[in-house]
């Protein structure tokens, strides 16, 4: 059963991969480019843009981060899938503010796209929700095999629930029609891997972080 939902993450991954240069090339179709208007520096489709490349920064190190720590083959593979399909979202992300000619950084608050710039952030280097603080990830570095597994299931579960959160904002206030489709599929995705993830986590005895 294990081996049939993380092959289907791996198609699912692959999937995305192959939707990526369609994408690329229909966004001159559905943004500035093609002369409707460009997002403003303060729109939710450039913040959402700029925060989740952020995010999805940390998932990719994470991920990684784990497939040297432990051998099992399950978890290298949900691993290397997260690692791949959110690297190659981050550069779609980063690539529309280019294309948009918008900065990759802002003045203002992670978050202040969906009014929530007022959050409590970077403590101990969590910027967003479900980010993992820096304790946390040099904790990760340090262990091995099943501890390590257990850390990064756990550390991921909490981040795809705020991706998941995030991504929803997108699909709820962005104006360009290729983020918004690319938001929705990151909210199926990641719901399914949660539910992976959690099966995971109950093979090895252990919960999610409270």
């Amino acid at each position: 059963m294990r081996r049939r939902h993380v092959g289907w993450i791996a198609s699912t991954a692959a999937a995305v991969l192959v939707a990526a240069g369609a994408i690329t090339y229909a966004v001159a179709e559905d943004d500035g480019s093609a002369g409707a208007s460009t997002p403003a520096a303060g729109s939710a489709d450039a913040g959402f843009a700029r925060d989740m490349a952020v995010h999805h920064q940390q998932a990719v190190e994470m991920s990684y981060i784990v497939r040297d720590r432990t051998k099992n083959v399950e978890v290298r593979r949900l691993a290397y899938d997260i690692a791949q399909t959110q690297a190659n979202q981050r550069g779609m992300l980063l690539g529309w503010l280019d294309l948009w000619g918008l900065p990759k950084v802002s003045a203002d608050p992670p978050m202040t796209w969906m009014g929530m710039g007022d959050m409590a952030s970077g403590k101990d280097g969590a910027l967003m929700p479900g980010m993992a603080t820096n304790t946390q990830m040099r904790k990760l570095q340090t262990l091995s095999g099943k501890q390590a597994e257990i850390l990064y299931l756990q550390l991921m579960t909490a981040h795809h629930k705020g991706g998941i959160h995030m991504a929803q904002g997108c699909v709820d206030k962005c104006t360009v029609g290729v983020e918004k489709r690319l938001a929705q599929g990151m909210v199926a995705g990641q719901r399914s891997e949660l539910d992976v993830m959690a099966g995971m986590l109950k093979e090895r005895g252990a919960q999610p972080l409270p």
